[in-house]
């Protein structure tokens, strides 16, 4: 990847929020190390090659240790600095916490827990050590209210918003900027893949559009803000409501919504 452009990685750029992400960061005339869980990565890297910018599509699963490290290897091994990163892999898991299983929720902490610190290290140590660089970490809506049906990914969510918000302190002299985006229930196939059909986050909901989530998260990222709730004005209501309401009845109120329907 022999390029002047600015390098950007982004992770979770197969579809949803990661894919508009990477779009964006094309079309502003950056090359692309883009990771995702599946095929569909090289199919998503073929577009971001058309908006003009050089694409590793490297196919990682970011729950496992390994493949952390091997994004990584293909960023340094452009030989390019980072300039900016997109830690944007995340998954939820729908249903009863005494029904769903023990491995699939492990697997979730790995990827929107563990994964998130691995990588943030090996991103945020280059950037500091070059004293400049762009950190956007997906985090959620969810961060701010306990979320019984999808009971440990609200708690991975509100872990990865205050490993952000922590990092972007520690960081504050050294060039580089943690921004952290919240969305809120977005029109991807994020809660398909959770199981979440047969609920009222399924396919009929009425959800913001991960375009301009997207859109929203990568300015906020640019401008070096600390975080930003991306989705319309509800959803920003909602946000600035969630700071009030006590944490039982926040509970009470996602239960209603994520609750599989009999």
């Amino acid at each position: 990847m022999n390029s002047a452009k600015p390098l950007a990685l982004v992770t979770g750029a197969s579809n949803g929020i990661g894919y508009e992400l990477a779009i964006l960061f094309a079309k502003k005339g950056f090359d692309l190390v883009a990771t995702g869980r599946s095929e569909k990565i090289h199919d998503a890297a073929e577009e971001f090659t058309r908006l003009g910018a050089h694409v590793e599509a490297v196919r990682a699963d970011l729950s496992a240790h390994d493949a952390v490290e091997k994004v990584w290897q293909e960023v340094e091994a452009t030989g390019r600095p980072l300039e900016a990163a997109a830690i944007n892999a995340g998954v939820s898991i729908g249903g009863a916490f005494l029904d769903n299983d023990l491995d699939d929720e492990l697997n979730l902490i790995s990827l929107n827990i563990t994964s998130v610190v691995h990588l943030a290290k090996r991103v945020s140590t280059a950037m500091a050590r070059q004293r400049r660089g762009r950190i956007l970490i997906t985090s959620s809506l969810s961060a701010t209210l306990p979320t019984p049906y999808e009971t440990v990914y609200g708690p991975s969510r509100a872990f990865t918003r205050m490993f952000a918000l922590g990092l972007r302190e520690e960081l504050r002299d050294s060039g580089v900027t943690v921004t952290t985006l919240m969305p809120g229930a977005t029109n991807s196939d994020f809660h398909a893949r959770a199981g979440m059909n047969n609920t009222a986050f399924g396919p009929t909901a009425n959800k913001n559009d991960k375009v301009e989530v997207a859109r929203q998260g990568f300015e906020a990222m640019l401008a070096g803000r600390a975080q930003v709730v991306g989705g319309d004005r509800t959803t920003k209501r909602t946000a600035l409501l969630h700071r009030f309401l006590p944490e039982t009845l926040k509970a009470v109120r996602h239960a209603r919504k994520a609750k599989p329907r009999t």
